[in-house]
C-alpha cells in the first residue's frame, strides 16, 4: 500500500521528470570544463595552480592545507609581518573556504583538490536548484544558455580562487527562495536563513540577501518575525566582527573605505556630505571609464561592470512590466517573481553604491560576479513570451567574456608545463630538507616563511615567482612583505626564513647580514634568518 501511495505521488507530482532535468543540468559544469579545456588541447587534470598569476590563490590553497593538516596553520599568514589575535588567518574571513576544509578533511589536500571541489560544488548546486525550482524545458535552455556563455563560470571553476563557493551559496539561495514562494515551509525558510548567514559571514555585503529571508519571516508573523529577523542580523554582525577582530591579519591598505561615514562624526555634517557626494561623483567617473574600455578594450573590471549593469537594467525592466501586470491581474505568479526582481534588483543597486563608496575600483570588481552568476538564474526562470532579455543578456556575455576576453591574466586557465613543474618540485625539496617547524608556542614565527612581494635588480624591478612558495611544507605561513619594510626592518624582522627575488637589493642586504643561504635558483633565493 505505501509503495503504491509513493509511486502515485512521484507520478502525479512529475518528480521523474524533475530528476531528468536536475541530472541534467547538473551535468553542464562537468560539460563546460571538459570542453573548455578539451578546446585547448588540454584535460582537467592539467590545471596547475602554480603556473597562475592569481596571487591570491596562494594564499588561500595553503592555509586551507594547514587547517586540514593541523587545525590552523602553525605559521602566521599576514602583511608585512601582520598576523591575527588569534590563530594565523589572513585578511579574509576562514569561513570564505569552509567547503574546502571539508573536501580536505574528506579527500585529502593536494593542487587540484580546489578545482575538483569547485567542479562538484556547482554540480550539487545545479541538481538542487533545479529540484527546487521544477523549471520547465524552455528555462532551461535559456539558462544551459547563459551558464554556458558566463565563462567566468568555467574560469573560476578552474582555479583556486573561493568565488565559486560564493556563486553555488547564492543561487542555491535563491532556488530555496522561489521554492519558498511556491510553497512555504519552515524548512526551507530556515535553510533560507543559514545560507545567507553564511554568505554574510564570507563577505559582508551579502547581507542583502538575509533581508530577503527576514523579509519571509516578518510576513508570516510580524511580531515574532521582527524579533527573530533583528535577533538574526544582529548576532550574525556581531560573529563577524568578531572574526574580523581576532581572526583576520592587517593588510596593506584598508580591504574596504568608512570615510564616507566617520567624517560625519569627525568634521561634521557638511563636510560629511561634500565627502559622500565627492566620493560618488569622482568614483563614478572611474567607473564609467572602466566601463568604456570593457567594451571597447576588453578590459576585464569594465567586462564586469558592463554585465553588472545591463542585468540591473534587464530586472528594472521586468519589474516594472511586472508590477503594472499585477496591478491589473493581481496573479500569485506574477507577485511571487516580483518579489524575487524587486529584491535582486535592490541587491545590486545596493552593491554598486557600496562598491563607489567602500572598495578599490579593479579589486573589487570581482565581487560582481557572483551578482551575475546569481543574476543568470534569476532571469532564466522569469514568466516572459518572448524571452528577449536573455537573449540581451546572451549576446553581452559573448562579446564581453568571449569575443572581448583576451587577456591572459584574467581569463587564461593555468596549465602544467614542465619547466614549471620542475621549478616548483626543485624549490619543494629545498623547503622540505631546511625548513624545521617549531611546535612550540604555535603559531609562532618561527614557521613562517617571507614572500618579498617585488624588489629591483640590475635588469630592472621584479616580481617575485611567487608560485614557487606552493612547495613550502604544510603548516607554514606566508607573510607577504613589500620591499620598504623589509629594507627598513631588516635586522629586526621577526619570521625566521626569507624568499626574495635572486639578484635584488634585499638578496644584497640578506648576504651583507650575514643570513644563511638555503636555497638559489635565477629566479628566487631562500634565507634562514636565525
Amino acid at each position: 500500500m505505501k509503495k503504491e501511495q509513493f509511486m502515485d505521488w512521484w507520478k502525479q507530482d512529475k518528480r521523474y521528470l524533475t530528476l531528468v532535468k536536475a541530472v541534467l543540468m547538473a551535468l553542464l559544469p562537468v560539460v563546460c570544463c571538459l570542453v573548455r579545456t578539451a578546446a585547448e588541447g588540454r584535460s582537467i587534470g592539467q590545471v596547475y595552480l602554480p603556473s597562475s598569476e592569481w596571487n591570491d590563490e596562494l594564499f588561500y590553497f595553503k592555509q586551507v592545507e594547514s587547517i586540514v593538516k593541523y587545525g590552523f596553520p602553525r605559521g602566521y599568514f599576514g602583511f608585512n609581518e601582520s598576523h591575527a589575535l588569534q590563530l594565523s588567518f589572513a585578511a579574509w574571513s576562514p569561513v570564505l573556504v569552509f567547503p574546502w576544509i571539508l573536501w580536505g578533511l574528506v579527500f585529502g589536500w593536494n593542487l587540484l583538490s580546489p578545482v575538483i571541489c569547485n567542479i562538484v560544488l556547482l554540480t550539487i548546486t545545479m541538481f538542487v536548484f533545479v529540484w527546487l525550482v521544477k523549471p520547465t524545458w524552455k528555462q532551461l535552455g535559456i539558462l544551459t544558455v547563459l551558464f554556458s556563455l558566463y565563462t567566468l563560470f568555467t574560469r573560476y571553476m578552474l582555479s583556486g580562487m573561493p568565488e565559486v563557493i560564493c556563486f553555488g551559496m547564492l543561487i542555491l539561495f535563491y532556488g530555496l527562495a522561489f521554492s519558498y514562494l511556491n510553497k512555504e515551509t519552515n524548512g526551507k525558510l530556515i535553510a533560507m536563513f543559514i545560507v545567507s548567514v553564511l554568505l554574510t559571514l564570507m563577505r559582508p555585503y551579502m547581507l542583502l540577501f538575509l533581508l530577503l529571508a527576514c523579509f519571509f519571516r516578518i510576513r508570516r508573523s510580524r511580531k515574532s518575525g521582527w524579533i527573530v529577523s533583528v535577533s538574526v542580523v544582529a548576532c550574525t554582525g556581531v560573529v563577524y566582527v568578531l572574526i574580523k577582530h581576532y581572526l583576520g591579519a592587517e593588510y596593506f591598505t584598508p580591504l574596504f573605505y568608512t570615510d564616507w561615514i566617520t567624517t560625519f562624526f569627525t568634521d561634521g555634517i557638511g563636510a560629511g556630505f561634500r565627502n559622500f557626494f565627492g566620493t560618488l561623483h569622482w568614483k563614478g567617473l572611474e567607473f564609467y571609464r572602466h566601463c568604456v574600455s570593457g567594451m571597447k578594450s576588453g578590459l576585464a573590471s569594465g567586462a564586469f561592470f558592463d554585465g553588472y549593469l545591463l542585468l540591473l537594467a534587464i530586472l528594472l525592466v521586468q519589474s516594472f512590466l511586472d508590477l503594472r501586470a499585477y496591478r491589473r491581474e493581481k496573479q500569485t505568479g506574477l507577485r511571487n517573481q516580483l518579489i524575487i526582481e524587486v529584491h535582486f534588483a535592490f541587491s545590486l543597486i545596493a552593491m554598486l553604491f557600496a562598491h563607489l563608496l567602500m572598495y578599490k575600483m579593479v579589486e573589487g570588481s570581482k565581487h560582481f560576479l557572483t551578482f551575475i552568476a546569481a543574476g543568470i538564474f534569476i532571469v532564466s526562470m522569469l514568466q516572459t513570451r518572448y524571452y528577449k532579455k536573455a537573449v540581451l543578456l546572451g549576446a553581452a556575455f559573448l562579446y564581453l567574456y568571449s569575443y572581448k576576453a583576451v587577456e591572459p591574466y584574467d581569463y587564461q586557465v593555468p596549465y602544467v608545463t614542465e619547466e614549471r613543474e620542475a621549478q616548483v618540485e626543485y624549490w619543494r625539496q629545498v623547503f622540505a630538507e631546511n625548513l624545521v617547524m617549531s611546535t612550540d608556542q604555535v603559531p609562532n614565527y618561527d614557521n613562517v616563511v617571507i614572500w618579498t612581494f617585488g624588489d629591483d635588480t640590475p635588469e630592472g624591478n621584479r616580481n617575485l615567482k611567487w608560485q614557487l612558495l606552493y612547495g613550502v611544507p604544510e603548516g607554514f605561513g606566508i607573510s607577504c612583505c613589500e620591499k620598504e619594510y623589509l629594507l627598513e626592518h631588516l635586522t629586526e624582522l621577526q619570521s625566521r626564513y626569507l624568499a626574495t627575488v635572486s639578484g635584488g637589493e634585499i638578496d644584497g642586504q640578506c648576504r651583507e647580514q650575514g643570513y644563511e643561504e638555503l636555497g638559489r635558483d635565477a629566479d628566487m633565493v631562500l634565507y634562514r634568518r636565525y
